[in-house]
């Protein structure tokens, strides 16, 4: 923390767009990913990615966008779900973070990874570490200066002295793991 100072940070963003960005980022470089969401957006009035409004789109207008078939998919499950009731996207406000994580996994192409994103990022969640994302565990690695990454159960050992600011933990680490 006194390395790189106050890290100003402010949750923002709606669920469901917070989570079809995800999706289409998925696997993909910063510019890409922005390219292929900045066409996607511009499918819908304003920009606004509503779960009606992708549910309906065909997924030719999708796929045109840069929108692979297998995120397209991701992309329709997940609209679909919430479009027929089945997630209630509000209700997932009120959730624990273990009730958001089981109720997103059932979604194709949502997994821990993109719910611990959702929970930090949208949610403002104090208490989320990451585990499997590579730059928690770089940024684990070079903080203690280890020979190799470190595994899953290791991060999770260290963080119990981090607790209940995981996430604030996770911020410095993403940070610290650029650092020169």
């Amino acid at each position: 923390m006194e390395e790189h100072g106050v890290i100003r940070f402010r949750p923002e963003g709606g669920i469901f767009e917070s989570l079809v960005e995800s999706i289409l980022s998925q696997q993909l470089a910063g510019p890409a990913a922005s390219a292929i969401i900045g066409k996607v957006r511009a499918i819908y009035p304003g920009g606004a990615l509503e779960p009606t409004a992708v549910y309906r789109t065909p997924p030719g207008k999708l796929r045109a966008a840069g929108v692979s078939p297998q995120k397209l998919g991701y992309l329709k499950d997940l609209s679909g779900r919430v479009v027929k009731g089945k997630i209630d996207l509000e209700a997932v406000r009120e959730m624990s973070d273990e009730e958001i994580v089981a109720t997103l996994d059932e979604v194709k192409g949502i997994g821990p990874w993109t719910v611990h994103m959702l929970l930090i990022f949208t949610l403002g969640r104090t208490d989320v570490l990451p585990v499997d994302d590579f730059g928690i565990r770089k940024g684990v690695q070079r903080l203690y200066s280890l020979p190799e990454m470190p595994k899953k159960a290791d991060i999770e050992k260290l963080a119990e002295k981090w607790r209940p600011y995981c996430s604030v933990a996770s911020l410095y680490l993403w940070r610290h793991k650029d650092a020169k």
